[in-house]
């Protein structure tokens, strides 16, 4: 029973709970009630109002459009007269001219490609100045830089050698009974013995150093030994010739120790000792070579060339004169032909070659040797010639230029390195002006003798004069 009475109160607690549970609940949800009903009015109040902005603003688009549309139509309009106006223009023009929009149009084009294209070569024109310029100024600098770097002395030599005697009786012996002394050493060494008033000494002529050198051994053996005679000069002769052989080697390969420069055949040093006697202009030219090589070498690390290259074709450049008197043919190309027989690489053997333009330059290398040597020709004291035979080439330098119809006037300049010849400019155009220089030049190398090169400078100048008064 108590149990039962329990239960009891639980349930009667239980629906109670719930009684008060329902009476709660129901008032938060009256109330929610009451204030959804009034935001639905509000919204119901603001909707008209929301509607008649969205029109308005609708009727403000629509003006809008129909005022672009408006505009465009007026543009079309406009745009269509402009073309057909610029139709109109164009087809007036046309008229008045002569010429299609489309022929006009090429002209144009053309006019402007004709512009660009000589403003394109004046400007070329322009950038090869300066660059001939900035060129010019560089060799001037490498040159000026490689000729003090070598100050080299020079001194001139003849064709004449001198012994000297002891006593003015030792001429007599020289001569011999009835000359047949002198005759006997004229015969043998090719050279003329001069003996003459002179007091204590005895002049040898002779354009051949090699031979010239061998007579003057050959006499100075003979006066050491005091037996003057056909026989003994005979002997003396051949024994100086053999010592001279030896001697010549010996000159070449210290000039080969000079110039720096290993490995060269014995045939080309034996060459190049017998150029120690012989001489161009006053200048030797085993020294001129040696010079020649230095002044290359130096050039070619100036400029980023083959030093060796250039060094070994300067010292051998001029090699063929050590025996032009056995092989024909220009002294430039015989020394080529040696340089590959004994030897040398194609390189060395062209830039030999082309020193004189035999052949056309094709290395920098060759290039560089020509530079050196006409440098090495041309300075102050190297090469020299009496005054006569200066004047006299000089003279006959004008009058060779002169002697050309529609030739002016002509002048031999830079010590007569250079002439330059003034034509009529209505009796010659350009192109028979650069036909002249032409013509000169190959007269000049055939009827001239001269050291170096020649530069022939043909002028023609127009002058227009009128006075504004």
């Amino acid at each position: 029973m108590e149990i039962i009475g329990a239960a009891a109160l639980i349930a009667v607690g239980i629906v109670l709970a719930a009684v008060l549970y329902g009476r709660v609940h129901g008032a938060g949800v009256a109330a929610a009630g009451v204030q959804a009903a009034a935001g639905v009015k509000a919204v119901e109040v603001e909707l008209p109002e929301r509607t008649a902005s969205l029109a308005q603003r609708e009727a403000g688009l629509a003006r809008r459009e129909a005022e672009l549309a408006r505009r465009d139509a007026e543009l079309d309009k406009e745009r269509d007269a402009v073309v057909g106006a610029r139709q109109d223009l164009e087809r007036e023009l046309e008229r008045v001219s002569g010429v299609s929009a489309a022929r006009a149009k090429q002209l144009l084009l053309k006019e402007i490609e004709d512009q660009a294209r000589h403003d394109a070569a004046r400007l070329i024109r322009q950038i090869e100045e300066e660059t001939k310029r900035d060129a010019e100024r560089r060799v001037r600098n490498i040159l000026s830089v490689c000729m003090q770097r070598l100050a080299a002395g020079h001194a001139a030599e003849t064709t004449v050698s001198v012994v000297h005697l002891s006593t003015d009786d030792m001429k007599g012996r020289i001569i011999g009974r009835e000359g047949r002394n002198i005759r006997a050493l004229e015969n043998l060494t090719g050279v003329d013995f001069i003996i003459d008033d002179t007091p204590g000494a005895v002049v040898l002529s002779g354009f051949d150093g090699v031979r010239r050198e061998i007579a003057r051994q050959t006499l100075e053996k003979l006066l050491q030994d005091g037996r003057i005679h056909p026989a003994r000069i005979e002997e003396m002769y051949y024994q100086a010739k053999s010592e001279l052989e030896t001697h010549i080697v010996e000159i070449g390969e210290e000039s080969v120790f000079e110039a720096g420069v290993q490995g060269l055949d014995p045939e080309l040093i034996k060459l190049l000792g017998r150029l120690k006697f012989r001489t161009s202009y006053g200048q030797n030219v085993l020294a001129h070579s040696v010079e020649v090589a230095r002044l290359a070498a130096m050039m070619a690390d100036e400029l980023g060339a083959s030093p060796k290259t250039a060094r070994r074709a300067a010292l051998l450049h001029d090699i063929g004169k050590s025996v032009t008197h056995e092989i024909e043919g220009p002294h430039a190309l015989v020394g080529g032909e040696l340089a590959r027989k004994h030897g040398e690489s194609e390189a060395v053997a062209h830039a030999m070659e082309a020193h004189h333009n035999e052949v056309e330059p094709q290395t920098i290398e060759a290039v560089i040797v020509q530079a050196a040597d006409a440098l090495s020709g041309a300075r102050p004291g190297a090469r020299g010639e009496s005054l006569e035979q200066y004047v006299k080439r000089l003279r006959d330098l004008e009058q060779l230029a002169g002697r050309h119809k529609g030739v002016d006037k002509v002048y031999a300049m830079q010590a007569g390195r250079e002439i330059r010849v003034m034509v009529a400019p209505g009796a010659i155009d350009d192109d028979a002006a650069t036909l002249l220089s032409y013509e000169i030049a190959r007269e000049i190398e055939k009827e001239l003798e001269y050291p170096g090169q020649i530069k022939v400078t043909v002028i023609r100048e127009s002058r227009a004069v009128e006075y504004a008064r």
